[in-house]
């Protein structure tokens, strides 16, 4: 079951990609971010209304509210940085260092929780995942850049975060029903979008969403959520080194749906580092 998720996971997060795009045509990425937070933090609790798990959170030890709450500290602080990133270097040198999260998060794995189960095979699974994930971003010349080299700061954190974000989670949603962790997890994540929202004096904007764009980043808030909550009930019943490289596998989503609404294709180059990545995640779920 907790290979489905991942699987449903990888599958939510991708057609995100796609309806988020569609919804920040005009509006600001950080109004956009926390409107989306918003509708996640309802679906998330929703979800836990739903399935009746509120009645389990007079259980919540110390322990696992508090690694819940940092796992979500550190999903905002993993989207943060990476948008700062973004503004001050070019995106082909950024987004390999962000995707650089997934083999962080599997040596944590190995060393924290002793997955070293058919380590061999990870390994390799992992180099190919690597190789994919290089190829797949296309080379451009640099249009220049913002502050220096300070943008790869920024964008070793946002890969260090976002490795965090699982290995915390994990510790953090043992023994808690996984639909109210994530929702307790969600509701960090909230507060600290809309912080920087007010911290950046933009949320006047909120009111001038236009009404497109609007159902656009609903929808994208509604898959996040489902993402999330597939997601973290696979972490907490699966194996985490297997499971991120699935999830991983949003990308493969986002590039069908890009070709199928926007007609975006892929260099060659690119599309046998998709393949790559395709083949890399497979090693490590089917013979792990």
């Amino acid at each position: 079951m907790w290979l489905i998720m991942a699987v449903l996971s990888a599958f939510f997060a991708g057609i995100t990609s796609i309806l988020a795009k569609c919804g920040i045509r005009k509006t600001d990425s950080d109004v956009a971010t926390a409107f989306r937070t918003f509708v996640v933090l309802v679906s998330a609790w929703s979800m836990v209304w739903i399935v009746g798990s509120y009645h389990t959170i007079s259980a919540l030890t110390a322990k696992s509210l508090l690694f819940l709450v940092l796992s979500g500290m550190a999903t905002g602080g993993s989207w943060i940085c990476y948008f700062k990133a973004l503004s001050m270097g070019d995106i082909n040198k950024v987004v390999p260092i962000d995707k650089s999260s997934t083999i962080l998060s599997i040596l944590f794995a190995v060393i924290l929780f002793g997955e070293t189960e058919h380590l061999a095979i990870k390994l390799i699974g992992t180099a190919i995942l690597t190789t994919g994930i290089y190829l797949m971003v296309e080379k451009k010349q640099d249009s220049g850049e913002k502050g220096g080299g300070k943008w790869k700061f920024y964008a070793v954190l946002s890969a260090l975060f976002a490795a965090l974000t699982s290995i915390l989670a994990k510790i953090g949603i043992t023994g808690v029903e996984s639909n109210l962790g994530t929702a307790i997890r969600t509701g960090v994540v909230f507060v600290m979008a809309w912080l920087v929202i007010f911290m950046k004096g933009k949320q006047t904007q909120l009111k001038q969403i236009d009404q497109k764009e609007l159902v656009f980043l609903s929808l994208s808030g509604i898959t996040t959520g489902a993402s999330w909550l597939c997601y973290y009930y696979a972490i907490q019943n699966g194996i985490v080194s297997v499971v991120v490289p699935i999830d991983k596998l949003s990308i493969v989503i986002t590039v069908a749906f890009s070709y199928l609404v926007f007609h975006e294709k892929l260099r060659k180059k690119a599309f046998a580092g998709l393949l790559l990545m395709a083949l890399g995640t497979l090693v490590i779920s089917v013979w792990s």
